[in-house]
């Protein structure tokens, strides 16, 4: 028996699948609080929250580092949180700061073909931690799908989409990354928790 699905339903049990995957990661990891909450409500990318600065409890009005990407993208990262199970969630949003509506590069899914088979996404994002030269690389679950928005594909012009990313965490007494992401200059951010 042959079971096929639409490209709507597909994409929502890739969410679903995605937001259960780190529920039950968190869960396991003994993390408690508020930052379980993050991912999932960040997890579905056709979700618009516009720039209701609600979107992000408990954060400061001012984002940790603003990035300017090509035709008018900007993100705006407003958390890096690290938590017990040993993973830093990166918050933030994505905004078509430009007058008409714009497809989102694909470029932002970076190259590697296990991602990209997965649709749009920010698995070309990396965390650089200079002090221990190392590069750490948006996770996956274990059918190969990054751990951050994904299903995104236009934004309308001032619309903003809210999105997070998942990495391993640095060391402990790491708490200054470069974060990068394609198409995008690179910045500094801290790393709370």
């Amino acid at each position: 028996m042959s079971i096929r699905f639409t490209t709507k339903a597909h994409r929502g049990m890739v969410a679903l699948t995605v937001a259960a995957g780190l529920a039950l990661g968190v869960a396991g990891c003994g993390s408690g609080g508020d930052d379980n909450d993050k991912p999932e409500t960040s997890a579905s990318a056709t979700t618009e929250r516009g720039s209701d600065p609600s979107a992000q409890e408990g954060q400061s009005d001012e984002p940790l580092a603003e990035l300017k990407g090509s035709d008018g993208l900007l993100l705006q990262i407003t958390s890096a949180q690290r938590d017990s199970g040993g993973f830093v969630t990166v918050n933030g949003s994505l905004k078509n700061d430009g007058d008409k509506s714009m497809s989102v590069p694909s470029a932002l899914s970076g190259n590697e073909t296990e991602i990209t088979r997965n649709g749009r996404s920010f698995g070309g994002a990396t965390l650089v931690d200079s002090k221990s030269k190392k590069r750490y690389y948006v996770l996956r679950d274990t059918d190969g799908r990054p751990l951050t928005t994904t299903g995104f594909s236009t934004l309308k012009a001032g619309e903003t989409l809210a999105v997070f990313m998942q990495f391993p965490a640095p060391p402990t007494d790491t708490s200054e990354v470069t974060f990068q992401l394609p198409t995008f200059a690179a910045a500094t951010i801290q790393i709370s928790g």
